[in-house]
């Protein structure tokens, strides 16, 4: 048995957590708006999503849903997890120790 490299398991890991998430109302393959707000909370609680209000949360929803359909596909969600991760990238680009530049 091969384990697989960090970076395949990070793939695996995005792949899966959708599913978990999208299976659990309405079309099996996108996210509704309750399936977002739960897996932000659990899944990536750094993105405060508990703290939003819910005009804040319609806006992002709104944002991500590209084809309006008040859904999130799963190319919605990914281009959202990249958003997220060019984020970490410029808090982390310059080591961690230092504080993120204010723009």
């Amino acid at each position: 048995l091969v384990m697989a490299c960090p970076l395949e398991q990070a793939l695996a890991v995005m792949v899966t957590t959708f599913h978990k998430y999208s299976g659990k109302e309405g079309d099996k393959y996108k996210l509704s708006k309750a399936e977002l707000k739960e897996l932000l909370n659990k899944e990536l609680p750094v993105f405060e999503s508990k703290r939003m209000d819910e005009a804040e949360f319609k806006r992002l929803m709104n944002d991500l849903d590209h084809n309006k359909d008040s859904e999130l596909d799963f190319k919605e969600y990914i281009c959202f997890l990249a958003c997220v991760t060019m984020g970490f990238n410029e808090f982390f680009k310059d080591g961690p120790a230092k504080q993120p530049r204010r723009k």
